[in-house]
């Protein structure tokens, strides 16, 4: 089959595609047809190593990450965290599952959806995929829709609250101005010019283009501060928040949040009751990874970049 490798950490450029022997699934496992995989910002800095929580934090967190990713390149060679595509051959062990099922997945830090096949384990993050989306909606619903929620959900109640998200449109950030709208909060969303309209459309109750206007200066306290980029500073989310007030960040240390498959289907219900959508800002063939890649690191995109594979 054909996958995309990485054997050293760097530029895009070190991603290669190439021919590797395709998987078989253990007796607990699914076979995977991958039609859709996507990168994200987290895609990157892992191909580059560049964890990114700040030089302090970077100090101490490096040579943790060098030991769980690998310590001169990624220890597993094909990367990627998130897919839909279709079963094609299950384990003799299987039951929640059959050949032909159309399917959404996360693989987390296992990665390999940079590939035509990928095996997961049924108890896996492993979903059907939401009737009323393509396979390219549904692969960002389950890496970058789960981080929405299970963040949001660390602010125990969102109804009534006030949330701002900063970062509101990005893949993370669009899915979070859905998620605690649903949840009954009123959200005011931070982004660029450009991506106003799109986050109002999302239903954020205010936006605030931060290429003219610090938020911090509107005297405003919110009870919940969703940092989706992990870039407000100690001093700014201090002082806008209320005082009972709850900072999250999509990149914290504490960010190394369980995936739950109950998660995924609740997403997915979501999605299929219409109250959950991806944004998708470009869609690249898995022979333009690199390209893909190249954009994703611009820091400019729009919701989702997705990857088609199988299609």
């Amino acid at each position: 089959m054909k996958a995309v490798i990485c054997t050293k950490y760097g530029p895009p450029e070190v991603l290669q595609i190439t021919e590797v022997q395709k998987p078989y699934p253990k007796d607990n496992e699914v076979l995977i047809k991958v039609n859709a995989t996507t990168v994200h910002i987290g895609d990157t800095k892992i191909r580059r190593f560049a964890p990114g929580l700040g030089s302090v934090k970077d100090f101490f967190f490096k040579p943790l990450m060098r030991i769980i990713v690998g310590f001169k390149g990624p220890r597993k060679k094909i990367l990627g965290m998130e897919l839909s595509g279709e079963i094609e051959v299950i384990g003799k062990d299987v039951t929640l599952f059959k050949v032909g099922d159309p399917i959404f997945a996360s693989t987390e830090f296992r990665f390999g959806t940079y590939a035509q096949y990928c095996c997961i384990a049924e108890d896996g993050i492993l979903a059907i995929k939401p009737t009323n989306m393509s396979y390219e909606e549904a692969a960002p619903v389950s890496n970058a829709g789960l981080t929405a929620l299970i963040n949001l959900r660390k602010a125990n109640t969102l109804k009534g609250q006030t949330v701002l998200i900063y970062g509101a449109s990005g893949s993370v950030g669009t899915y979070a101005v859905q998620i605690a709208k649903h949840f009954g909060s009123e959200v005011t969303g931070v982004c660029s010019t450009a991506n106003l309209e799109m986050v109002k459309s999302l239903g954020a109750d205010k936006v605030i283009d931060y290429t003219q206007e610090d938020f911090t200066q509107r005297n405003e306290a919110y009870n919940v501060i969703f940092d989706a980029v992990g870039k407000i500073t100690f001093s700014k989310r201090k002082k806008s928040l209320t005082k009972s007030g709850i900072y999250l960040s999509a990149l914290a240390l504490s960010g190394n949040i369980k995936l739950k498959v109950e998660d995924l289907i609740f997403l997915k219900e979501l999605c299929e009751a219409g109250k959950l959508r991806s944004v998708i800002d470009k869609l690249y063939p898995m022979e333009q990874i690199v390209e893909a890649h190249r954009y994703v690191e611009l820091g400019h995109k729009k919701g989702n970049v997705v990857i088609t594979v199988n299609t």
